[in-house]
């Protein structure tokens, strides 16, 4: 069964950082170097964010990447949706044996449960915002500095 990539965590990760910059600009070493990655998987995920229109960037020496929306019009959901191209559940490599009573039936039975998941989480990931994330991100370092 295929699986969710580190791509959507690094998608949200890029985003909640340019929401805290409040429309500045972030470098894609920048982004990086808080992920503790390597600034080309930054790119390759920043440039689907882009194709999603959920980010921009601008080149030169002044140049980065900047939000293209506003945080509280980007969910989890947005992000997720831009870098996973696949469905999260997969059915089998190959057609099961129609001589066998499970063979037979699973495949039909198991899609309907695959989607039920995919759409409640599509769901979930859509009611949190970046803004919200931020906010929580934020008090959460909040009480960490005040013990």
């Amino acid at each position: 069964m295929a699986g969710l990539s580190s791509r959507s965590a690094v998608a949200v990760h890029a985003l909640a950082m340019l929401a805290h910059r409040r429309g500045g600009m972030l470098t894609s070493a920048e982004i990086a170097d808080s992920l503790e990655s390597n600034p080309v998987l930054v790119r390759r995920v920043l440039g689907r964010l882009r194709d999603a229109h959920l980010v921009r960037s601008t080149e030169g020496r002044a140049g980065g990447w900047s939000l293209a929306r506003a945080p509280r019009d980007i969910t989890l959901y947005d992000a997720y949706a831009a870098v996973e191209g696949e469905r999260i559940f997969s059915g089998h490599p190959h057609p099961p044996s129609e001589a066998c009573v499970v063979g037979r039936n699973i495949g039909a039975l198991l899609d309907v449960e695959f989607q039920d998941a995919e759409r409640a989480l599509e769901e979930r990931l859509g009611r949190t915002t970046i803004a919200a994330l931020l906010q929580r991100i934020l008090a959460s370092d909040a009480e960490v500095k005040g013990r």
